[in-house]
């Protein structure tokens, strides 16, 4: 029997699915296992398997299956799939292959050059880098908004945020400095009247590790499927059935490995929840990277630095690490619940992060629009982040412009997601502290499995089924709404 249009098309994305899982793991491995020595072979290799999956999904064949398809008989899922199909489609179609490898080789080159230049704070060795990476992403936004109808930046944001434009980005983006340095200065001052003391270190990686894995089973991490390794920057990568997070450790420092290996033990979450009836298909796929980022803030900042969650973390704690003044419950609290503004983003608390977000978002999309050029970024970031927050990162680097690794590979456009993820994480807990009356007193108990079966029966098992507006109302009975980001701030800090 002949196969439909719809069975070519699903035939065809799960042999693209399963590129990209080899894809995934090669990066993942390139992150954190390969020696130094590998780099270029492995860049060539990656970008040779991009351009594959490019041409695999580009075929005329292809787009001749997504147009007949419209005509067969489908349900509800496979239409939505069928959507997503057209969107991959769509979004390869848009450019040609030898853009596509020259992004990936000058991605790879940047990325691995960044690994040494940032600990030397090397501007001037990192920027012809980065500017080949920013010349290419130029192109491609060129391309992609001739096609689109729309900016430059905004056929980048596309990418990973539908539905998302600038515009909207603007007005979420000014209400927020309408109010958040008022709210982080009251925040500050409230904390000056009984300052947090700092744990003291050493805080060994042996300990720091155990204990990183510890909290990952309590937050139901599945490690037949998944793995926790070391990176210079945390990410979470590989598939739903096989993911990878890292973290970064530091001796000096407990709680910024144990929080970043909870952030993406989110990710992670999400990634383990989704569908597996429907692997291989776009429709199983995340739904965007604002709805990830909620997921991982869910867990890092509404779950993580909550009152009786901090209750449940410090025995655990207490039973890796040797115990120090710093760690009586009320200092305990009061230290993972701190505000200090800081040059390091992943660093940062809650209340002074978006100010990392939107000065990211202003420089690349200035940077994507032509209207600045690389050499620009040091002076501007300074600029912004004495406005912000009153701290200088001039001749620093490595603090300051070469601290994230999103722009080494052309992922501009993505920051946005940050802030955006934030305030659907506030507004998505408001709807289970709804719909879970006792879950304060569940949390205190150590007891999460509502908690994670509400998330995964409104967010996780419907993947790439509705659109981001959609999966939000149907979770929280109304679209995206910053209010939720303020009271959730207003609640906990003032």
């Amino acid at each position: 029997m002949q196969p439909t249009n719809y069975q070519q098309l699903t035939r065809t994305f799960t042999r693209l699915a399963r590129f990209g899982h080899l894809s995934a793991i090669a990066g993942w491995d390139m992150y954190t296992m390969m020696p130094p020595g590998g780099s270029q072979a492995r860049s060539e290799a990656l970008a040779e398997l991009s351009v594959l999956q490019h041409q695999i999904l580009t075929d005329q064949q292809v787009g001749d299956w997504l147009e007949e398809a419209e005509q067969e008989p489908l349900d509800c899922l496979q239409r939505a799939n069928l959507r997503e199909m057209r969107r991959h489609y769509q979004q390869a179609a848009i450019l040609p292959a030898e853009l596509v490898e020259a992004k990936s080789l000058a991605g790879s080159r940047c990325e691995h050059a960044w690994r040494s230049q940032r600990p030397a704070n090397d501007w001037q060795g990192f920027a012809p880098n980065l500017q080949e990476v920013v010349r290419l992403s130029r192109e491609e936004a060129a391309i992609r908004a001739d096609t689109l109808g729309c900016s430059r930046y905004d056929a980048l944001l596309d990418i990973y945020e539908p539905e998302m434009t600038s515009a909207r980005l603007d007005t979420l983006f000014a209400d927020l400095q309408s109010w958040l340095p008022q709210l982080l200065q009251q925040a500050l001052e409230k904390q000056a009247q009984h300052p947090p003391v700092a744990p003291q270190g050493p805080f060994p990686v042996e300990q720091q590790r155990a204990l990183g894995l510890e909290v990952m089973t309590l937050l139901g991490f599945d490690f037949e499927g998944g793995r926790l390794d070391v990176s210079a920057h945390p990410f979470c990568g590989g598939v739903p059935e096989d993911v990878r997070i890292t973290t970064r450790y530091s001796e000096d420092d407990l709680f910024s490995a144990l929080l970043g290996v909870i952030h993406e033990t989110g990710h992670a979450r999400y990634e383990q929840g989704l569908p597996r009836e429907w692997s291989g298909q776009p429709v199983q796929l995340a739904r965007s990277t604002a709805i990830h980022e909620s997921q991982s803030l869910f867990f890092e900042m509404q779950l993580a630095r909550s009152t009786p969650f901090l209750k449940q973390l410090r025995p655990r704690v207490l039973n890796h690490v040797a115990d120090r003044p710093a760690f009586n419950e009320a200092n305990f609290i009061a230290w993972n619940q701190r505000v200090k503004p800081g040059l390091i983003r992943i660093d940062a608390d809650e209340v002074s992060y978006p100010a990392h977000i939107i000065l990211r978002y202003q420089i690349e999309r200035a940077l994507i629009d032509g209207n600045i050029e690389v050499a620009d970024i040091p002076e501007l970031w300074d600029q912004k982040m004495q406005s912000w927050l009153g701290l200088s990162t001039r001749d620093n680097y490595r603090d300051g412009c070469m601290q994230d690794i999103h722009w080494t590979d052309g992922g501009f456009g993505y920051f946005p997601t940050y802030t955006l993820g934030a305030m659907y994480a506030a507004q998505l807990f408001q709807a289970a502290r709804k719909a879970l009356p006792t879950l304060e007193s569940d949390i205190a108990e150590g007891s999460l499995n509502a908690l994670f079966d509400w998330l995964r029966q409104n967010i996780w098992q419907h993947g790439s089924r509705f659109t981001t507006g959609q999966l939000i109302r149907n979770a929280s009975g109304e679209d995206l709404n910053p209010a939720h980001f303020r009271h959730h701030l207003e609640t906990r800090y003032l």
